[in-house]
């Protein structure tokens, strides 16, 4: 694959995240539930953390909120840089197709991520109880770098008493699949997946 068509499919994965992302923080307000079918939703939830909600502070307890946020950040766009300087090299070195789609949805959905936790604080108002307007003219919900991320992919598969015979979480309730996420995640999950799960194509001649 040549860096052209990597930069293509970059911008559509970009593209798409960041329409979908948009047009649910400027027409739903927060918690908003649209029922698609019985196993897939529309559901507006703000992630400001990590994966499932889990923030930086969480771990580190000696530092705020706050804090644990801007590192966040700023991490993931130094990883970000490694990707794409990964990607750059595995183009030129032409290393398989299969590694290089894979880096390109890892590095897309990071970028896609990466544009909420930088920017949406500056360039939308609050969505608690109220649908969010797109340069507000009073001003952002924060500041750069401090941006929640917008997810609203839900797909509650299976919904019930998990069976007692089963360790550890034996009849608790319990639904398949509970995280909502957006196409950013759906990029990343999808190029990892393909990292582990043809990790002897993708490498074979690395």
């Amino acid at each position: 694959m040549s860096l052209r068509k990597a930069t293509i499919f970059i911008f559509v994965i970009l593209l798409l995240d960041q329409i979908s992302k948009i047009y649910i923080k400027t027409h739903f307000a927060l918690h908003d539930k649209v029922v698609v079918f019985e196993w897939f939703q529309i559901v507006f939830v703000e992630n400001d953390g990590m994966a499932w909600g889990t923030k930086l502070s969480d771990f580190i307890t000696f530092i705020s909120d706050r804090t644990a946020k801007l590192f966040l950040t700023l991490f993931r766009i130094i990883a970000v840089i490694g990707i794409g300087y990964w990607l750059t090299v595995s183009i030129k070195k032409q290393r398989a197709r299969t590694l290089i789609f894979a880096i390109v949805l890892i590095l897309a959905g990071a970028l896609g991520n990466i544009i909420d936790s930088v920017f949406y604080g500056v360039l939308f108002n609050d969505s608690m109880n109220q649908v969010a307007s797109f340069l507000p003219q009073d001003g952002g919900y924060d500041t750069l770098f401090h941006g929640k991320v917008v997810d609203m992919l839900h797909f509650p598969i299976w919904s019930g008493v998990i069976p007692d015979w089963i360790p550890f979480y034996g009849g608790r309730y319990a639904t398949f699949f509970e995280p909502v996420f957006n196409v950013a995640d759906m990029a990343i999950s999808t190029g990892i997946g393909i990292l582990i799960f043809f990790n002897k194509r993708a490498f074979n001649n690395s």
